[in-house]
């Protein structure tokens, strides 16, 4: 009666790290390892192997540490925007000064931790990060907020935003051609044969580059710059 249970099952979160601490990069992998919907696909330890590890298949989520003994880890967030442009890509470090934060954000960073949370509660993190969350540590969400909250100098002309046709890439616009018509994500990955997390990484930047917080929001953005027919 039973058969058809695991046909039902989630798809696997397939999770790489790049982390050079060994006890903390162990005790990681370990958390992921019991998790029954994790899969660990890669593990690197230093800034040349974690560009190394992006030439394989792409991960769901990657964790990357910033302060590798050979280079910055935002190098490699920086590559794996461009290799892996369906993975969302996690800070785990110690670093919680605004200018790594910003710098990792800026890369393409949709989530940072830092290493005070334990692997259990960094596991529930990925599952946030891969249904199209953005865990940040509350310290660094404070700093954030206190960021944008304080008075700067007169706004200066906003630059031109990028032409329509170059903002989204041919991806992003299939996937929101395809919400536009009410498909969910679960739909539109059997249609584009993805997985459901890389559908929600797509969903997540389509938001990002639009500028929005919901579906509503992201159709109206996108008829109005000429994306979708009115």
């Amino acid at each position: 009666m039973n058969t058809a249970r695991h046909d039902a099952d989630p798809p696997l979160i397939h999770v790489a790290i790049v982390e050079d601490d060994p006890s903390f990069c162990m005790a990681l992998s370990q958390a992921v390892h019991a998790a029954a919907d994790m899969l660990l696909v890669g593990v690197a330890s230093s800034r040349i192997e974690g560009l190394a590890l992006l030439q394989g298949p792409p991960a769901d989520v990657l964790l990357v540490d910033l302060g590798l003994p050979d280079g910055s880890g935002i190098d490699v967030i920086r590559a794996a925007v461009q290799q892996w442009p369906s993975c969302s890509i996690m800070v785990s470090t110690n670093f919680g000064d605004e200018t790594h934060v910003m710098r990792s954000i800026e890369a393409g960073a949709a989530g940072y931790l830092l290493k005070d949370s334990s692997p259990v509660r960094m596991v529930d993190e990925i599952r946030s990060l891969a249904s199209g969350g953005s865990p940040i540590s509350p310290i660094i969400a404070r700093q954030i907020l206190a960021r944008f909250r304080q008075p700067g100098p007169d706004p200066q002309p906003v630059a031109q935003a990028p032409a329509a046709p170059d903002l989204l890439s041919p991806r992003e616009r299939e996937v929101l051609d395809l919400i536009t018509k009410g498909f969910t994500a679960q739909e539109i990955a059997k249609l584009m044969q993805l997985s459901p997390f890389t559908v929600r990484s797509f969903v997540r930047r389509i938001y990002n580059k639009l500028q929005v917080s919901s579906k509503a929001e992201a159709i109206y953005e996108a008829r109005t710059l000429g994306l979708l027919p009115d």
